[in-house]
């Protein structure tokens, strides 16, 4: 989850985070206001924005084609003070963008599709990395802290972790057990405060450093609920928690697929359901059967009739 992990919500007080602006994005909207000097200067820039950083005035000027005061114009053209300022600030875009940057073709896979092997290869490398990796007893140890909560909250912030917190949600319920997901850091930290001794917190993120995520556990843990981490290993979340359910899954650097240790995660996930479910047995087999049933008249309209000799 390249977690993936996108952070929602404010930042928090007190804390002093300045923006960095994207230079990046302001060459390519600013290209059709360009004058055709500075679109050949915007050109060598965004074909290879490590020399463009890299380069003197005089080299990016003599490679656009053009004088070194077009350089200065087109600095100033999207916004710079100069060309100093604008390399700074295009440095700063490589920093945290590079990955993206990156336009070569991904690894060919069946019918000359780079993203089939992308997606099912990688699938397939995260589930048996999720295997090897997790630990048994860890799991052993997590259901039963599951199915001894008076109320489980699941913990999960940004775009991977919120649907995966909501998946638990939706797994764990199932079998009778008091569960709900919080997305929102402020919500996470309300919900925390409410918590008691016997209450548990769930806690998924694919880095271990989502910093909303680690205070919501530690506040949870002040109150003496448990928590479980659904994480990276050897993170500061896996610190935090009674029990580590931990898998690493490297990446392959394809900035257009989906990141390949949500499947893992989602192995986590489900086995960590049904050793709950295993745990409660008779209690869960019953409210599944019960969901099962309303469920079947929901779609059919009516009672499910009764099965003959």
């Amino acid at each position: 989850m390249t977690e993936a992990d996108s952070r929602e919500g404010s930042e928090p007080e007190g804390r002093d985070i300045r923006r960095i602006p994207d230079i990046i994005s302001l060459v390519k909207d600013s290209y059709p206001e360009l004058r055709p000097a500075e679109r050949r200067v915007a050109d060598v820039v965004l074909d290879d924005v490590k020399y463009a950083v890299d380069a003197s005035n005089a080299a990016l000027a003599q490679r656009a084609g053009v004088s070194e005061p077009t350089v200065t114009r087109f600095c100033r053209a999207i916004g710079c003070e100069g060309v100093r300022d604008f390399k700074l600030k295009l440095a700063q875009s490589l920093v945290v963008g590079a990955l993206y940057l990156d336009t070569s073709p991904g690894r060919q896979g069946d019918a000359g599709m780079p993203y089939w092997n992308a997606v099912f290869g990688e699938a397939r490398r995260a589930l048996q990395e999720a295997e090897r990796q997790l630990d048994p007893g860890e799991l052993e140890k997590a259901a039963e802290l599951i199915a001894r909560a008076r109320q489980v909250t699941v913990f999960g912030l940004g775009g991977s972790s919120s649907a995966l917190a909501q998946e638990t949600q939706y797994r764990l319920f199932r079998y009778g057990i008091t569960v709900s997901a919080q997305c929102d850091p402020y919500l996470m930290r309300m919900t925390a405060s409410t918590l008691k001794p016997g209450d548990l917190v769930i806690a998924i993120s694919a880095t271990g450093r989502t910093r909303e995520v680690i205070e919501a556990v530690e506040l949870a843990k002040h109150y003496r609920a448990g928590a479980i981490a659904v994480t990276a290993p050897d993170t500061e979340l896996a610190r935090a928690c009674d029990v580590r359910l931990a898998v690493a899954v490297p990446e392959y650097p394809d900035t257009l697929k989906p990141t390949a240790s949500r499947y893992a995660f989602l192995a986590m996930i489900d086995l960590l359901a049904v050793a709950s479910a295993y745990k409660l047995d008779g209690s869960a087999r019953e409210t599944v059967r019960r969901i099962k049933y309303n469920a079947q008249i929901h779609r059919t309209g009516k009672e499910m009739e009764p099965l003959g000799d």
